[in-house]
């Protein structure tokens, strides 16, 4: 199987003996290419100590519990051992494949599942009309820098050369009785192994005249076009969340002319990424662009008669805008897997080789909850579409999991963050430097490394991303006591 390559800035997923020359996506040369290891783990039924966190969910393979949750900070105390159960696959010949969902997960478990098996049937299912193409891309395209063409993934011939059929359509249910799929249109479609890979939906806050034309999202290739028509120089421009798509789309909306804000109702930009240090030299980098931004707001209303005028906040202030765009979160598109009762939390429940708790029914990428994460982030969409592609024709590979690293470009700085950055309790230091513009820090929790940040200067990332992935000791990092001050003395 060819290498694979993941982009470090945006996440793109490459095949191939080399890194690209540049990514078709951010456009970012190959020293920010790292290679994307996907190894099959053992399954938790194999080891000889599982620990689940009552909270979350989320499964840890060790000899004992774990002194905190990595992903909700549950304390030891609420994990329980974990046993894991095989799903009971009923044998059946697997003669077609439909997948729901045409973006990364759905079009890399297609062509996976093409490899591995020649002969199957395969039926790809898009919500959009017209062919896939690179989500990642839309804030650069609403900047103007790559044209609508250059955003497909494949052009309709790589379905014809694959015997993929493809086809624009809304799936309104599912029949796990009968294995059929009823399309919004009528149109049925029978499947052996089906395999869900509908994404996820802009997240809309309830808050009032949310509903008023101007009010926008960007998560579809529809929505960029819509934004794009409606901004023009001067046009007063106003993005509500400060995470990574919100200034991602305000940088793209003032490129085009607008005049932007930024709301934010955390304390600080990036709060998933970055801690108040390292935000707070963003925002003045930021700011510097004459982008306007402000943190720790809470919007009350969008005002105005069937069009937006302004966004009022809880302050009692309003600003004028002509088009707001929330950029507040995505959820997993849940609703077909809850109508047909399949396990749903968060996200559709799946095990380590992508099965739902139906057993001809897998699931890859947004919508998928693996061990309590939703990932929303490429290379796992892309990880999880090769395993369930594999799987859903008969293949055993299984999912690892992947750490939740950032290293993404805002205007031109480079950030890096990988693990659990904010403080989980009193037990948790953040070691933290700034000079000449940049920042470095790392947490600890008890003496262990779990979370690091880079602003900046990323001579550090695979030295910190390392310690943060293997967990290390504060007393087995003697190579960056001299880039922290006081990590030493905390060594002892």
């Amino acid at each position: 199987m060819p290498k694979i390559w993941k982009c470090d800035l945006c996440g793109y997923v490459h095949k191939g003996a080399d890194a690209p020359p540049s990514c078709p996506v951010c456009g970012a040369d190959p020293s920010h290419f790292s290679t994307l290891e996907i190894k099959p783990s053992p399954s938790p039924a194999r080891q000889a100590k599982a620990w689940q966190c009552s909270i979350c969910d989320h499964i840890t393979q060790d000899s004992a519990a774990p002194n905190f949750c990595p992903v909700c900070g549950a304390a030891a105390a609420l994990f329980h051992p974990y046993r894991a159960t095989e799903t009971a696959f009923t044998p059946v010949d697997i003669h077609k494949v439909v997948i729901l969902g045409a973006g990364i997960a759905g079009m890399t478990a297609a062509e996976e599942a093409r490899r591995l098996a020649p002969e199957i049937e395969i039926t790809l299912v898009s919500r959009e009309i017209g062919l896939p193409y690179y989500r990642l891309n839309l804030t650069r395209f609403l900047a103007g820098e790559v044209a609508e063409e250059d955003l497909l993934m494949q052009q309709q011939s790589w379905f014809d050369l694959h015997k993929i059929d493809f086809i624009s359509g809304e799936a309104y249910a599912i029949d796990r009785d009968t294995r059929k799929i009823t399309l919004r249109d009528g149109q049925q479609i029978g499947y052996d192994r089906l395999i869900l890979a509908n994404g996820a939906h802009p997240f809309i806050p309830p808050i009032p005249g949310a509903n008023r034309e101007g009010v926008m999202v960007l998560r579809t290739l529809e929505h960029a076009r819509k934004i794009i028509s409606s901004l023009r120089p001067g046009c007063r421009a106003v993005c509500i969340g400060g995470g990574l798509l919100g200034l991602e789309s305000a940088w793209a909306m003032q490129r085009r002319s607008a005049d932007v804000t930024v709301l934010e109702g955390f304390v600080w930009l990036l709060p998933r990424q970055l801690p108040p240090a390292a935000a707070a030299l963003l925002r003045s980098h930021l700011q510097a662009q004459q982008m306007s931004i402000e943190c720790g707001v809470q919007v009350k209303e969008f005002t105005g008669d069937e069009a937006v005028h302004g966004v009022l906040l809880e302050d009692g202030r309003e600003i004028p805008a002509d088009l707001v765009l929330l950029a507040t979160g995505v959820r997993p598109n849940s609703h077909l897997a809850r109508q047909c009762g399949l396990k749903v939390k968060q996200g559709v429940v799946v095990n380590d080789r992508l099965f739902t708790s139906d057993p001809q029914i897998l699931a890859a990428g947004d919508v998928t909850e693996h061990q309590g994460r939703v990932y929303g982030i490429w290379p796992a969409s892309y990880a999880q579409g090769l395993v369930a592609g594999a799987n859903a024709v008969g293949g055993t590979a299984e999912f690892p999991g992947l750490p939740m690293t950032n290293r993404i470009k805002v205007l031109d700085v480079e950030l890096f963050s990988i693990g659990q950055i904010q403080a989980i309790d009193a037990s948790t230091r953040l070691f933290e430097v700034q000079e000449n513009g940049n920042y470095r820090g790392l947490a600890c929790h008890d003496g262990q490394v779990v979370g690091a940040v880079l602003y900046g200067d990323m001579q550090l990332t695979a030295r910190l991303q390392e310690a943060v992935e293997q967990g290390l000791r504060v007393q087995e990092l003697f190579g960056l006591y001299d880039y922290f001050p006081g990590l030493k003395q905390l060594a002892g």
